[in-house]
């Protein structure tokens, strides 16, 4: 359980981490986002596949193959849902390039509260990941979930200071956004600790929100400024990095 708690923390901390670098570098270029987010992407990638996807299979015994395809088409359809109500990065992305003087604060805050509503699935893909047993997997699941939420964390900033939220505040919803990820993670902990029985299409379901998020969020955030090649390397650098550390620690 502490092993979990630290978890996290560190899951939610990432995108507190992020906004820190967010207010040291009120202006990080779009090709070092790019990269960063696209590693992350192929961090991530990895991490559903081979942590929660493939184990997914294997304890779902006998039905475990529909069992699995049913919890990740479940997951994609909640971050969809999700999506329909409050959209999320790309969808959002051009308040971060508004004229300081026409900032819309309730733009901002819609986009800060995205954030934090996509937080919750991703926390409990991280708790889930503990529910199978392999505590060095779910660390990396956690590991990869973390590192998408840094350049998350990062773009937070610049829009909400040009909307002339204070640093402090700004500091404060970049905080909560974060405890919104601590709480998932604990949630997908607790249920599949609760009920083993849901552990199968518990973790397809993560799968689905990480390959949803991926797809539908970060691979278009990271094409759309003209870095795309330098984007498709690092995701693939991102991937490989998480298969040679499965096969490693395996």
């Amino acid at each position: 359980m502490k092993l979990v708690l630290l978890t996290a923390l560190g899951v939610g901390g990432a995108t507190v981490f992020g906004s820190l670098i967010g207010f040291i570098f009120k202006k990080l270029s779009h090709k070092f986002s790019d990269i960063v987010l696209s590693f992350a992407a192929g961090v991530m990638l990895s991490a559903a596949v081979l942590g929660l996807i493939l184990p997914s299979v294997e304890y779902g015994g006998k039905f475990g193959i529909i069992i699995t395809v049913a919890g990740i088409f479940a997951g994609a359809a909640c971050l969809n849902l999700i999506d329909k109500l409050v959209p999320h990065l790309h969808k959002l992305a051009g308040v971060e390039d508004e004229e300081h003087h026409n900032a819309n604060l309730s733009k901002v805050l819609l986009f800060v509260t995205a954030i934090a509503i996509h937080n919750l699935p991703e926390g409990i893909a991280a708790g889930v990941g503990f529910g199978s047993g392999d505590s060095t997997q779910a660390l990396l699941i956690a590991g990869g979930i973390a590192l998408q939420n840094i350049p998350e964390g990062m773009v937070i900033i610049g829009p909400m200071l040009a909307a002339g939220v204070t640093p402090k505040k700004t500091f404060v919803c970049a905080l909560l956004t974060g405890a919104v990820e601590v709480v998932g993670t604990l949630i997908g902990y607790f249920a599949v600790s609760v009920a083993s029985v849901i552990l199968p299409f518990a973790l397809a379901f993560a799968g689905g929100t990480m390959l949803y998020v991926i797809s539908d969020e970060m691979i278009p955030e990271t094409h759309m400024h003209g870095h795309q090649r330098g984007a498709t390397y690092a995701l693939l650098v991102g991937f490989c990095v998480m298969l040679v550390s499965d096969i490693l620690l395996g």
